[in-house]
């Protein structure tokens, strides 16, 4: 039984049903005076107690889509297959069709659709007309890394007169310990962007929908930890190379944002300021602004002479004041009431200078949790669209990459920059 089934769900409540019913049962042979019948009603007590946990755990689990398997629960996770390199063809030209199209050795592989056919409100009818959610898994070509995924390829990506442009992607990675179960189900991300462009209110997009948490049970938080599992290696350049060798997705960083809800939306802020080269967009939902060492984390800055700068490097407020500053784009997103976060994020509103431009959403109120992060999320995805050129460039003919044509078109909607770096903020009510 896997551990995100029905069958398991069931199995542990009947259980703990059970439990409790012996327990009831049990209890009046129990309830005499002496050191055997004392130690019996402890032990019924704390076997029942562990099976209703479960079971509630269990359920959780099986809703929010924390570890999707018995053997990421207990940290076993599958490595990328030795010698895979590339697409077929190797020519990084991007499929017509997607995923569906790709044969033999591939940074991306089709995947079951065991979470995805638990989501609601996918597209529904021919690709064409409704676009497409794809299940994949990503193989980090440099680090090993295999990552679950849903790609949302928008109905242009299957349209004839769409099959030679590329378009811009935006990565939305889902918090710790999360998974990409809750950015579709519960955050929402491929249907809002699709209705959002049938509407006419964004450009066609690639979204990838994955998740920041590459070596579970453990929180990488987005860090090439010395020694350890290198997170940002691989969402910093084995994810675009992996997408880009398969989709037609842009290969200019004008095209490409990340997006994220709590300590995704940290890793989101950490990959734009560290790799611009990359992100050039970034809409942080309730993000830290600091990576620390915690229980989840374990030591992610290794130790010796060169620690401190590896944890000054993750830190936004000290980039900001003692390195050069990056010339992108960010939303942040917090509530004024309900969130601990609300001071820093004003706090790092302030710090931000030319060439960055920072933007916000600061609700009233609401709290850190999915009913929030839904609220802001059209007005997340339409600032991001605003900000990405598209197309980016075009597909040659027979998909041959050295005559890719890499002309940039004006960016749709985008918004003219104000003297002093920054754009408006959006409000609260934009997204209501």
């Amino acid at each position: 039984m896997g551990l995100t089934s029905r069958t398991t769900v069931y199995a542990l409540g009947a259980l703990a049903a059970l439990c409790v019913a012996l327990l009831v049962w049990l209890w009046p042979r129990f309830a005499k005076p002496g050191l055997w019948h004392v130690l019996g009603r402890l032990g019924v007590i704390g076997v029942t107690q562990v099976t209703i946990v479960a079971a509630f755990a269990c359920a959780v689990n099986s809703s929010y889509q924390f570890f999707g398997s018995w053997n990421e629960l207990f940290g076993n996770v599958d490595t990328a297959p030795v010698g895979v390199t590339q697409a077929a063809g190797g020519n990084g030209g991007g499929s017509v069709n997607g995923i569906s199209s790709v044969r033999g050795a591939s940074l991306v592989q089709p995947a079951g659709d065991q979470q995805l056919s638990r989501v609601s409100g996918l597209p529904d009818g021919p690709a064409a007309a409704a676009g497409r959610v794809e299940s994949v898994k990503i193989i980090g070509r440099r680090t090993g890394v295999v990552d679950p995924a849903f790609v949302y390829l928008p109905p242009q990506y299957f349209q004839k007169a769409y099959h030679r442009m590329r378009f811009p992607v935006i990565v939305a990675l889902s918090g710790y310990p999360g998974s990409i179960f809750n950015l579709a189900q519960h955050l929402r991300v491929s249907q809002t962007a699709g209705e959002l462009q049938r509407t006419g209110q964004m450009q066609p997009t690639i979204v990838v929908m994955i998740r920041p948490t590459v070596a579970p049970p453990r929180d990488t938080e987005c860090v090439d930890v010395p020694g350890g599992p290198q997170a940002e290696t691989f969402l910093a350049k084995d994810l675009p190379d992996a997408i880009r060798s398969v989709y037609r997705a842009g290969h200019d960083a004008n095209s490409w944002g990340v997006m994220g809800y709590s300590s995704g939306g940290s890793c989101a802020l950490q990959l734009t300021m560290r790799d611009p080269g990359v992100y050039t967009t970034a809409a942080a939902l309730s993000p830290d602004y600091k990576v620390k060492d915690d229980p989840t984390t374990g030591n992610l800055f290794g130790s010796g002479p060169g620690r401190q700068a590896r944890i000054d490097g993750h830190d936004l407020m000290w980039r900001l004041k003692h390195l050069p500053v990056p010339q992108v784009s960010v939303l942040v997103a917090n509530s004024k009431h309900g969130e601990k976060g609300y001071p820093e994020t004003e706090a790092f509103l302030k710090a931000v200078k030319a060439p960055m431009r920072a933007v916000s959403i600061l609700p009233e109120s609401g709290s850190h949790n999915f009913p929030t992060w839904v609220r802001e999320m059209p007005a997340a995805l339409k600032w991001m669209n605003a900000q990405l050129t598209f197309p980016q460039d075009v597909v040659p003919r027979h998909h041959q990459e050295k005559g890719t044509v890499t002309a940039a078109r004006p960016r749709p909607g985008g918004s003219p920059l104000r003297a002093e770096g920054r754009e408006p903020r959006p409000t609260a009510t934009a997204h209501k």
